[in-house]
């Protein structure tokens, strides 16, 4: 009778073939910082043990490879990625052959939340939605409402709060201060309601709380397998327990919002209201259920696209100018050259956002943030038919192109030997006027077709913003506090930003 094979026996059997197999595949490496690809797992270790700096992670890949960097997850996973952050892949995918490239289903899974919403849509259905988008937010109307929301939550909300701080002399989570302002002002223009969440006291509000739990669950299931994330929904445990409760909660706010609206058109009363879903409702002409899915699903995405993007630039930003006085010492300089439109019972001036489109440096100083720190990190897309990319990389159909918005603003081909340092000068040409970069190597907006439709508007709040901050306080960064990326679909900072205001002198 045969020796039957101990478990320890097959235990130390397969410890000592992964110990081989891992010192014959790292002698064989060029390049250390590639990571090895394991049979079974592929790449998914090492995406594991990065996770906590992700896209420095990416980063460090791109800029190994060099540029581009096909990443290999467990067999059937959904985790086969090209990673890139070449310009030239970029313009080809986004603008040259844009219609080869695509969300994809898979896409669409990820972002369930989002509905049938122009983040989601491809094809007849993204035209549809993008028109019709377009057409209400280029209208004089909003373009006057967002410029009034801005300055007047700027005004009467930004400004008493950090006074308040500033009077304490206590730390503050800036970021927190900044998402609280973006979503007041987001939620106004979306829905014509303002929340309040950016008060003395600073309460929780159900529906920011269920948006943040939201997205951060939408990063989770691109960095793990499809088939675990999707069971833990099925079975409605971990985190996507969360996203079901925050669900309920954002669905319960816009069905709500949505009725009073209803009503309130019923009356005759939003013949005049200039917030999107009012507009949206004023053109209705279909059943009102379809309508409301519709809704639902339109709402939640202008939100995405207002309210985190914008707070996530202001908090970079701002992080950036606290380890920059040179900076702010330029911006006050050329906010001399306007007058403020008010002045507060406290003597803080506020601007008319208007006014500061033509302030040269200011607008170099958020593209130079926004170029380190890109609210949206990341964009994927997947392709259609077989193509090559101008890399000379072979890409099948199904294949999916992730772009790493965070490593394009730290390569050296793009941006020069000083890529990392934040340096709003090299935005501005020898003329002094702005010089003009391609969106395909600064796609914070994204590129091509799907350019950003609130482009102006996010630069319209962000500047009445920093102006105002700028103006009237100095912004002093808590010493020992680390700030660095947080692992969500919006980069967010993980510790947030601690930081300390005080009330600016008057200059004599």
């Amino acid at each position: 009778m045969a020796p039957r094979v101990s478990f320890l026996e097959l235990s130390l059997s397969f410890l000592c073939f992964v110990v081989f197999y891992y010192y014959h595949i790292r002698s064989k490496r060029k390049n250390p910082v590639i990571p090895l690809d394991w049979p079974l797992v592929g790449m998914l270790p090492a995406l594991l043990a990065n996770l906590h700096r992700l896209h420095d992670w990416i980063t460090s890949l791109v800029t190994a490879s060099p540029l581009n960097f096909p990443f290999t997850g467990p067999p059937r996973s959904g985790m086969q990625f090209f990673v890139t952050a070449d310009p030239a892949n970029v313009r080809h995918v986004f603008t040259s052959n844009f219609a080869n490239y695509l969300k994809g289903p898979e896409y669409e899974e990820i972002f369930d939340i989002l509905g049938g919403g122009i983040f989601n849509a491809d094809g007849e259905s993204w035209r549809r939605q993008r028109a019709k988008a377009q057409l209400l937010m280029s209208s004089p109307p909003f373009r006057a409402f967002v410029s009034r929301c801005s300055r007047d939550k700027v005004e009467n909300a930004l400004l008493p709060l950090l006074a308040h701080l500033a009077g304490t002399g206590e730390a503050a989570n800036l970021q927190d201060v900044f998402l609280r302002l973006t979503f007041d002002t987001t939620t106004t223009l979306v829905f014509g309601v303002d929340p309040g969440c950016l008060v003395v006291g600073l309460p929780e509000v159900p529906f920011a709380r269920a948006m943040d739990d939201a997205m951060n669950v939408l990063l989770l299931r691109h960095v793990v397998p499809q088939t675990w994330w999707k069971l833990a929904r099925r079975l409605r445990i971990g985190y996507e327990r969360k996203m079901a409760v925050s669900w309920r909660t954002i669905d319960r706010f816009i069905a709500d919002t949505i009725a009073k609206r209803r009503a309130q058109k019923a009356r005759g009363g939003i013949k005049d209201s200039a917030d999107l879903l009012s507009s949206y409702i004023n053109d209705d002409e279909e059943d009102s259920d379809t309508v409301d899915a519709f809704l639902r699903d339109t709402t939640i995405n202008l939100m995405l696209a207002g309210r985190d993007t914008t707070g996530s630039a202001l908090s970079w930003l701002f992080y950036l100018l606290a380890r920059s006085p040179h900076v702010v010492g330029k911006i006050l300089q050329e906010l001399e050259s306007i007058k403020g439109t008010s002045t507060t019972p406290d003597g803080m001036v506020t601007f008319d956002p208007d006014e500061l489109g033509g302030l040269v440096y200011l607008h170099a100083s958020l593209c130079e943030s926004l170029r380190l720190y890109p609210p949206v990190p990341q964009e994927l897309k997947e392709a259609v038919a077989a193509d090559v990319l101008p890399s000379g990389h072979e890409v099948r159909p199904g294949d999916r192109i992730l772009v790493s918005l965070y490593a394009m603003g730290r390569m050296e081909d793009t941006w020069g030997r000083d890529c990392r340092e934040f340096r709003p000068e090299r935005w501005i040409a020898e003329d002094g006027r702005l010089r003009y970069v391609p969106s395909y190597k600064f796609m914070s907006f994204n590129s091509g077709p799907r350019t950003c439709l609130g482009k102006d508007m996010a630069f319209l709040q962000l500047k009445a913003a920093a102006a105002a901050v700028v103006k009237n306080f100095e912004i002093e960064a808590m010493p020992g506090h680390v700030v660095e990326p947080k692992l969500s679909i919006i980069l967010h900072m993980k510790n947030g930003f601690m930081a300390t205001v005080k009330r600016r002198q008057a200059l004599a």
